[in-house]
């Protein structure tokens, strides 16, 4: 195939792969750092191509068809206007689950993984027999769990129809089984059907209003604000609605796991003490506080 050369309406250089990444590293410079554009490189290849990064590495010099450089162009455009690259390819892998995302839900986050896998470490011994994802959003959390321990009924609640919806997409492409319903957190009578659990876990709305001056644009202008914010007035609203569920609904030597703001780490644990739970604190892997371990006073950590 011959190489495509620079047009006002694609400006790529060529249709080689090597050209394809600079343009990315040129044309996204001052956007985003290198060593993201050449992740978002790996991604893009990986999605549009079918290729590994090992195969990226030594196809340095093959060239692409012109319906496959016209995605790369257009994905570097996207990525212009901060549309986040997993919205791009449509999905984010999440331990060891393909987990669709777009608009309606937050994007799974490193962090979040890692809390989960510390719970699957945790809980390797006593797996939990009936588990409650409260705030669900894409589903990744139920769904991982759902996939780790086969045998435990899970279930997982949102307050949006929409990103139920995509939770129950995903949960059907990564063949799980998890019950999704829909409910208000906020609404103490909703939840006086439900049973006992061995664990609840959350990654619920923690962000302050203060801080959205802090965040990227890729989470502000395509993250859904009601699953990312919380007033400054009162920025456990939604920690305390767990706690009250966590009362009456978490087994006497049940786990309650909590994904939190770093800076209200403290707030946290006197919430949860105040409440009658044994609560620690764990940093993640960038050093920051960002989830809660809890149980029942008299059941040991």
């Amino acid at each position: 195939m011959n190489e495509i050369h620079n047009t006002t309406s694609m400006p790529i250089t060529s249709n080689r792969v090597r050209d394809i990444e600079k343009y990315y590293v040129d044309s996204l410079a001052g956007i985003y750092p290198e060593g993201e554009i050449k992740m978002f490189v790996r991604m893009l290849f990986e999605d549009i191509m079918g290729w590994s990064h090992a195969e990226l590495l030594i196809n340095r010099d093959t060239t692409v068809n012109q319906s496959d450089l016209l995605r790369f162009y257009w994905a570097a455009e996207d990525l212009k206007r901060y549309r986040p690259i997993q919205h791009i390819v449509g999905y984010v892998d999440f331990c060891g689950c393909r987990i669709g995302v777009d608009k309606t839900t937050l994007i799974p986050r490193p962090e979040t993984e890692e809390i989960v896998m510390s719970v699957f470490d945790k809980l390797s011994e006593r797996p939990p027999r009936r588990v409650l994802d409260l705030c669900t959003g894409s589903g990744c959390i139920a769904i991982a769990v759902a996939k780790h321990w086969r045998e435990a009924e899970v279930t997982a609640v949102d307050v949006s129809s929409e990103a139920l919806a995509k939770a129950r997409q995903n949960a059907d492409s990564n063949n799980v089984e998890v019950r999704f319903v829909k409910k208000d957190l906020l609404e103490e009578r909703e939840y006086r059907d439900f049973e006992l659990y061995d664990l609840i876990i959350s990654n619920p709305p923690y962000v302050k209003e203060s801080e959205r001056r802090e965040m990227s644009r890729n989470v502000l202008d395509w993250e859904p604000e009601c699953a990312l914010f919380v007033s400054d007035s009162d920025p456990l609203l939604f920690y305390r609605a767990i706690a009250k569920i966590a009362e009456t609904h978490l087994s006497a030597d049940g786990l309650m796991v909590l994904e939190i703001n770093e800076k209200l780490g403290e707030a946290m644990a006197r919430l949860l003490t105040e409440r009658g739970f044994n609560a620690t604190i764990y940093n993640d892997f960038r050093g920051r506080r960002r989830s809660v371990m809890a149980k029942k006073e008299g059941s040991q950590m």
